[in-house]
């Protein structure tokens, strides 16, 4: 499998996301034509969340993937690597509860979640089965795993210009919206590099994850991976 985080080190990431944490969600909203935010609901809808629950929302940056689950009664805690996030994502969502913590090696005890979910922020991890493996260690048995994630478009003419756009056209247009347009260049090469729909299933198989399958979004754009841990 290819590594996302490319020659990048994990506090090189982390220090990347504290330049765009401010702009970070408007970025977001442009450089995918909109498309984010149907993401982050079909997220919420597959996540489920119920009155009382204990989810995990990992890579949760500045808490806006994580508002719906606080609205559905659940309780979400926000972890993330990245301290300009964090202090983002406080300043506007007061009210819910943001850890600093590395994905492989999460700051919480054994089977203490009902969900764990991560958004966009697993390809950007060294060590992805590592943190598939953490993820598992954390939630109860019977909990429940949502991974939404760039993948693969189905289609092989779409995957063709969606690739284009993403090496030429999204850096390009980051430039206007973004406070540090370079760090663009490199999430689109993580996008690229990152495994195809089928490699991600198997990795969180191998992980320990039970009933893994996947639904994809936007022609593959996205793919939104669903796991259990078995009781």
């Amino acid at each position: 499998m290819a590594r996302a985080t490319l020659e990048k080190r994990p506090d090189e990431v982390a220090a990347m996301f504290d330049r765009v944490a401010r702009r970070y969600d408007l970025a977001n909203d442009v450089l995918s034509l909109g498309r984010t935010r149907r993401w982050r609901r079909e997220v919420a809808r597959a996540v489920g969340a119920r009155p009382g629950e204990l989810v995990l929302d990992l890579a949760g940056g500045t808490g806006t993937s994580a508002l719906p689950f606080a609205a559905a009664g659940a309780k979400p805690v926000c972890c993330d690597f990245s301290l300009g996030m964090i202090g983002v994502g406080r300043r506007r969502a007061p009210g819910l509860d943001f850890v600093a913590g590395d994905a492989m090696r999460l700051p919480f005890a054994d089977a203490r979640f009902d969900v764990v979910t991560v958004s966009f922020g697993l390809r950007n991890v060294a060590d992805p089965a590592l943190a598939a493996a953490e993820m598992l260690r954390v939630t109860r048995r019977g909990g429940r795993l949502v991974v939404c994630e760039f993948s693969r478009p189905t289609w092989g003419p779409f995957d063709t210009v969606y690739t284009e756009y993403l090496m030429r056209a999204l850096p390009a247009l980051a430039r206007r919206v973004s406070s540090n347009p370079d760090a663009y260049v490199y999430l689109a090469e993580s996008i690229r590099a990152w495994p195809a729909q089928r490699e991600l299933a198997a990795l969180l198989g191998a992980a320990g994850w039970s009933k893994v399958g996947w639904r994809n979004l936007s022609g593959g754009i996205v793919a939104l991976h669903r796991g259990v841990r078995a009781a």
